[in-house]
């Protein structure tokens, strides 16, 4: 596909972070990005240097959600892609979490990636083409301990990802891909008061990924859609290995807190040693 012909990303909780990312590593490779986000003024700001088309959104506003659609529609290439992208995090142990923080993951990261799912496929099942890509984590092919309604909400995405592509193929509509992006933990504003976290280990025990390094593979899955990609691949295999063996991921969990507590003391030597890096 020519970068003329791809036509508009819609790019949710892009303020900053890794939606940001993604959205500058899109730009580059030829859409015309539409940036969402609750903080309205954050997000224009992160979209002026990328052509200044912003809109506020809260994902959990399902008309909200597919009016921003039926812009990025109206737009000259139509509707090409959608990034469902805007998430929150909150780690401890689940009984430590009231309803109203059980409710707001769940709204958040299952809900609300659901209504942006379908608020693009009702656009491009009409225009016979489309692709919408979930930020799912690692989180979601596995139960990660201290993340536990975290993860409860990705698994569901996850499976609503590949259930509405199956649902897809089963209608004949063959031109609307879904995909579910799985990156291992991303060094962005949501680990970034982390380090001393014991509830957060479960981000540090593999590979902490730059959110620059997870908008490229973004912006390749973008152009050649699959159903479920990990990054790094290896861990992606590591986790389902564990997820398949319940008995051996439970006995390994003083592994895992030892792995994960490793994890954060490393990154905290990198910010000291170099305190200065950006932090989107």
């Amino acid at each position: 596909m020519t970068s003329a012909g791809r036509g508009v990303a819609v790019v949710t909780g892009a303020a900053g972070g890794l939606g940001r990312a993604i959205a500058a590593a899109l730009h580059t490779d030829g859409w015309n990005v539409l940036l969402t986000d609750t903080d309205a003024g954050a997000v224009a700001a992160a979209a002026a240097p990328l052509g200044g088309w912003s809109r506020p959104l809260d994902v959990r506003d399902e008309s909200a959600c597919a009016e921003v659609a039926v812009e990025a529609a109206a737009a000259p290439g139509g509707l090409g892609l959608w990034v469902n992208n805007a998430g929150i995090l909150v780690t401890g142990p689940s009984w430590a979490h009231d309803a109203r923080t059980r409710r707001a993951l769940v709204e958040v990261n299952a809900l609300g990636a659901m209504n942006g799912t379908l608020a693009a496929v009702a656009v491009m099942r009409e225009q016979g083409r489309g692709h919408v890509l979930n930020v799912v984590s690692l989180a979601g092919l596995i139960a990660a301990p201290g993340e536990t309604v975290y993860a409860a909400s990705k698994h569901a995405l996850l499976a609503f990802s590949l259930g509405i592509l199956s649902d897809l193929r089963m209608a004949g509509v063959r031109g609307v891909h879904v995909s579910c992006l799985c990156p291992d933990g991303i060094w962005t504003p949501m680990l970034h008061d982390k380090l001393d976290d014991p509830g957060a280990l479960a981000s540090f025990t593999g590979s902490l990924l730059t959110p620059e390094r997870v908008a490229a593979r973004a912006a390749r899955l973008a152009r050649r859609p699959r159903p479920v990609v990990s990054l790094p691949r290896w861990r992606g295999a590591q986790v389902r290995l564990l997820d398949a063996f319940p008995r051996l991921a439970l006995a390994l969990t003083p592994v895992i807190r030892a792995a994960g507590r490793a994890g954060q003391r490393r990154q905290a030597r990198r910010v000291r040693k170099n305190p200065s890096s950006p932090r989107l």
